[in-house]
């Protein structure tokens, strides 16, 4: 059973209608009884930083996910929702967010360029650190569709598994052990996200 995290904040309409779009049975759920029964998590995230953190600490699910992370089920965060796995982010000063993988969150470097950056771009995939297969089956520079201001900039470069370019180089998808992680929204990248979306299913 999928389990898409409702705390509060994220495109919880899209990503259920994705995975049900490939047969599965998502269940968009705020209990903790329902995540700790499920064997995948989806980890949705829309707006700021500090919102995200916010939110997700007084929902009470912090520590249920956190023991499902250790329990070594496959983990997919979307969005913010990947960057609430990092240490913090310049965009909320002073919050902390999971630190499950070291980094900062970052604003986009994009001098001349619009901001947040919205929109179609091709992903650079590193198909040796694609460990778990979440980009099996697509082809080279696929595009994908991002809404951000921010990126991740991780202390440990081998979890990138993916990167973009706006302005230069920027995060796209990160992964370690059993933790996965998109900056784009597969939900929304047409045929390409659900072959993304597919691949987790079949983790």
């Amino acid at each position: 059973m999928i389990a898409v995290i409702d705390y509060g904040v994220g495109n919880l309409f899209s990503v259920e209608k994705a995975f049900q779009a490939l047969g599965a049975k998502p269940v968009v759920t705020s209990d903790d009884a329902v995540i700790r029964a499920a064997d995948k998590l989806v980890l949705p995230g829309v707006g700021a930083f500090g919102d995200c953190v916010s939110n997700f600490t007084s929902s009470g699910l912090v520590p249920v996910f956190l023991e499902k992370v250790r329990d070594g089920i496959p983990v997919l965060g979307i969005c913010v929702g990947l960057q609430i796995l990092f240490d913090g982010s310049e965009e909320s000063p002073g919050v902390k967010g999971l630190g499950l993988l070291p980094g900062t969150v970052r604003r986009i470097p994009a001098s001349g360029l619009k901001i947040p950056h919205m929109g179609w771009n091709s992903l650079s995939i590193d198909r040796a650190r694609d460990r778990a297969g979440l980009f099996d089956g697509l082809p080279e520079d696929p595009y994908v569709y991002f809404v951000h201001s921010y990126h991740a900039v991780p202390q440990d470069e081998s979890c990138v598994v993916a990167v973009t370019d706006y302005g230069g180089r920027l995060t796209a998808a990160v992964a370690k052990d059993n933790l996965l992680a998109t900056q784009f929204h597969p939900e929304k990248s047409g045929d390409v996200g659900l072959t993304i979306l597919e691949n987790f299913i079949r983790m």
